[in-house]
């Protein structure tokens, strides 16, 4: 198994799809860190070279990826609630942050229904 920033890819998929399971890497830079290493995109990653992997290692170690990016985002989302801002209240309540309805939808957000007791 290929091992990039930490990461066990997966052998037999092509190295622009094995790159995506990388928090931080999409498919539209994936795909360009493929163009820009020189890496065929459609190789599978078991018949990758060491010489492409090293390749690989350099450009992508350029972007914040994996643990760093998380501590970021967490703490940009702590930043909001902080200061509260209305969308750091709305991280807090657990509740869309982006203008959304909730009367009726918003169930990912909000969980499982919770059920009123009749009295």
């Amino acid at each position: 198994m290929a091992r990039i920033a930490g990461i066990n890819l997966p052998n037999d998929k092509h190295i622009w799809v094995a790159l995506t399971s990388i928090y931080g890497i999409g498919p539209s830079r994936a795909i360009k860190i493929c163009m820009d290493s020189g890496v065929e995109k459609t190789k599978k990653v078991k018949d990758l070279a060491e010489k492409d992997l090293e390749i690989l290692r350099n450009f992508i170690s350029k972007y914040q990826l994996e643990g760093d990016l998380r501590r970021e985002i967490s703490l940009n989302i702590k930043r909001l609630q902080d200061i509260g801002s209305y969308r750091g209240i709305r991280h807090r309540k657990s509740l869309p942050l982006r203008g959304q309805k909730t009367k009726n939808n918003s169930r990912t957000r909000k969980g499982p229904r919770k059920l009123l007791k009749a009295k």
